[in-house]
């Protein structure tokens, strides 16, 4: 493993323990929370922000495994767009049910920036290793 693998590597899989531990966190506030949010529909927005931030956690810690036999700048973009959109699409989410107010596109933007991390990963394993 070269030395900018291992870094990369340990800063996906930090960084996606970090936003798992979030997760739970957030799982556990919205189990006690969603009955008093705002938002009619909080308890399924807060489930769907929950679940989302808990596999692109996930998500992240594969990509730093993955980085520790070769990291390519598609793991790079998959880190980037795993983190940013779980802030976005999950916070968005977060927003709406305990304000009742929307973040406008700001879901979708970070929806599509979690589409575009598995792409990411997928072009790795496509490309990785190759001459």
């Amino acid at each position: 493993m070269s030395a900018s693998s291992g870094g990369l590597s340990r800063a996906l899989v930090a960084a996606g323990a970090l936003v798992v531990a979030a997760g739970v966190a957030m799982g556990a506030v919205a189990s006690h929370a969603a009955g008093r949010a705002p938002h009619p529909d909080a308890a399924r927005l807060l489930n769907t922000a929950v679940l989302y931030q808990l596999v692109h956690g996930i998500g992240l810690v594969l990509a730093g495994v993955l980085a520790r036999f070769g990291a390519t700048r598609w793991l790079r973009v998959a880190g980037g767009a795993f983190l940013i959109g779980v802030a976005l699409f999950c916070g968005a989410l977060y927003w709406l049910a305990f304000s009742g107010t929307s973040a406008g596109p700001i879901a979708p933007i970070g929806g599509l920036l979690l589409i575009a991390g598995w792409v990411a990963v997928s072009l790795h394993a496509l490309t990785a290793g190759r001459s």
